[in-house]
Parts: structure tokens; C-alpha cells; sequence
């Protein structure tokens, strides 16, 4: 038999509990070099750009050593 809980919790105590709990919009800001909304400290997805060095997105993608 599985364990049963003592006593009912209210209605307001769950409530309370699950309205703590919320989903927030992730954090954009845009790419210094193409001007597109990115994640920040992230590589841009359009342009490849990270910081001070633009990175190819097609050669970034192959893991190192193959072709």
C-alpha cells in the first residue's frame, strides 16, 4: 500500500505554492555585428559572431580532425 498523506492541504496553500512556480521569457540581446536578437554570451545563430571574432557556422559545426 502506498503512503497516504495525514491531513488535506487548502486549496489556497497549493495555490500559493504553484503560483511560485512561473516560466520567464529567456533574455535577448542583439548582435553587435548583424543587429539580431541572440541569447547573450552565446555565439550569434545568423551571423556566427562571438565577441571579437566572427566564426563560420558551417566549419563549427564539423568536430575537429574530419572533413
Amino acid at each position: 500500500m502506498t503512503p497516504l498523506p495525514k491531513k488535506k492541504h487548502a486549496k489556497a496553500r497549493t495555490r500559493t505554492r504553484k503560483a511560485a512556480i512561473s516560466f520567464s521569457p529567456p533574455t535577448l540581446v542583439t548582435c553587435s555585428n548583424c543587429k539580431e536578437l541572440k541569447v547573450p554570451h552565446r555565439a550569434c545563430p545568423h551571423c556566427g559572431f562571438y565577441k571579437q571574432e566572427a566564426k563560420d557556422k558551417k566549419e563549427s559545426a564539423k568536430p575537429n580532425g574530419t572533413e
